[in-house]
């Protein structure tokens, strides 16, 4: 018996060892080592092609795949360029604020900035618009960093840095080396495939603020959850106005909300003009527009009481329609605001100075007695904002400019400067910053609908 138990462990010790060895051996003919590629440095831009190409100057950073550019002369339309960049689907950043959006925004921003040239092309011999936005064109944007490099494909780098999703990836001129850039971004597990929280997004819980405190102090709160109480006054497109009185200092504060494709049915009644709400969001900065605004609401019929829901609080508020003057919306204001110690949480107050429409922006506001001075039409074909009209208005040697959507009349037909040349006028409307493709930024009154205009003579 001994000697049977002595020649079975023997056998069984060589089984083991052959299947270890077995093991081994297919382990090492199933494994293969990844290499990582640099793909956008293989990729190289050829200006023989037939396709369209443009040296470009950036106007403004919106998000990850979509910058505004000045083109060289003669090349496209107006030297004007919307970018919507092919083959990439950042997450979102400007209304409707996603994971990884923002660092996908700051990347490009980041690329971009540091150029020093940068070549727009088309996928084919023409310029091809983009489907999903009107005005917008589909192109590859090319940069390099310095004068002795190679330009760089920042649609492909972006996906190589896993910081876009896939959008007609492989059906385009480079199409086989964006998949492989996608997919390489996908086994590396990079960013938006990493599987982890973003850190630049805000996961916490909304914090109550007032809208004084985020018109005063915004950079605090840019990318955090807040909720505010506020009125809505006006509905424009896919967006209203809200407003509220902040009682210590007279002041009404605006905000410009968002509402994108978030909100259906219910969701909309809450945010009808005329309902006071408490809105619950993320307050973001918006690049194009220059100015802060609130996005990313919620309302869940089926979970009333989530606290992420806005939520109706009473009806029946009117705007306020602050009588202002134009030497006011120019004017300076001095305000005394609460600052917290973190630690300690002690209060301080400080004054601080600000532009007087600054603090009023977003705000329905009302003046009166304007002479109209001169009016500029949009005329541009393919431009949804055709047949509106920027009014210069002046009291005593005051000047400032009124600008209209497209107005139309009792009769459907739309409104033109004739109307309004040479007369005086009342008018209703909403204080905006306004920054066009070549300047700075300038403050001024938006009206929606003609009879938000008065003709007094």
């Amino acid at each position: 018996m001994k000697k049977f138990l002595k020649i079975f462990s023997v056998v069984l010790s060589v089984l083991v060892a052959l299947t270890l060895i077995t093991g081994c051996k297919t382990t090492k003919k199933t494994t293969t080592e990844f290499k990582e590629v640099d793909y956008v440095s293989n990729l190289k831009l050829d200006m023989t092609t037939n396709t369209k190409k443009a040296t470009a100057t950036v106007d403004h950073y919106v998000d990850g795949d979509t910058t505004h550019f000045f083109i060289e002369s003669g090349k496209i339309e107006d030297d004007y360029l919307k970018a919507r960049y092919l083959a990439i689907n950042t997450p979102e950043s400007t209304g409707q604020v996603e994971e990884w959006g923002k660092k996908a925004s700051n990347f490009t921003k980041s690329k971009l900035q540091n150029a020093v040239s940068i070549i727009v092309e088309s996928d084919d011999d023409k310029w091809n618009k983009d489907s999903t936005s009107s005005g917008r064109i589909l192109v590859w944007v090319w940069y390099k960093t310095d004068e002795n490099s190679d330009y760089r494909n920042l649609n492909l780098e972006i996906l190589q840095n896993g910081l876009a999703l896939a959008s007609n990836t492989g059906k385009n001129r480079y199409g086989e080396t964006c998949v492989a850039a996608l997919s390489q971004a996908q086994t590396l597990k990079l960013n938006v495939y990493s599987g982890e929280k973003d850190p630049d997004f805000y996961y916490g819980e909304a914090q109550n603020v007032s809208l004084k405190e985020l018109r005063t102090n915004p950079q605090k709160y840019v990318l955090t959850n807040v909720a505010f109480e506020a009125n809505v006054t006006r509905r424009y497109g896919d967006a209203i106005y809200v407003e509220d009185i902040d009682e210590e200092s007279g002041y009404m504060f605006g905000m410009y909300v968002y509402l994108g494709y978030a909100l259906s049915g219910a969701g909309l009644e809450i945010v009808t003009p005329g309902n006071r709400v408490l809105f619950v969001g993320s307050f973001q900065y918006y690049e194009t527009g220059g100015n802060y605004q609130l996005t990313n609401l919620k309302y869940q019929i089926m979970r009333p009481n989530d606290p992420s829901n806005i939520r109706l609080i009473s009806t029946g508020h009117e705007p306020a329609y602050t009588l202002t003057t134009i030497e006011q919306l120019k004017s300076k204001v001095s305000l005394e605001l609460t600052q917290i110690n973190p630690e300690t949480k002690e209060e301080t107050k400080v004054t601080k100075q600000f532009d007087y429409a600054e603090i009023a922006l977003a705000t329905s506001v009302s003046l009166k007695n304007l002479a109209v001075t001169s009016i500029y039409t949009t005329t541009k074909e393919d431009s949804s904002s055709k047949g509106a009209m920027t009014i210069t208005v002046t009291v005593g040697n005051q000047t400032f400019d009124i600008r209209t959507t497209v107005l139309y009349d009792e009769n459907g037909a739309v409104v033109t400067a004739d109307r309004f040349e040479g007369k005086h006028i009342n008018v209703k409307g909403l204080v905006e910053y306004f920054k066009s493709s070549n300047d700075s930024g300038t403050y001024q009154i938006k009206v929606l609908a003609l009879n938000d205009i008065e003709i007094l003579d």
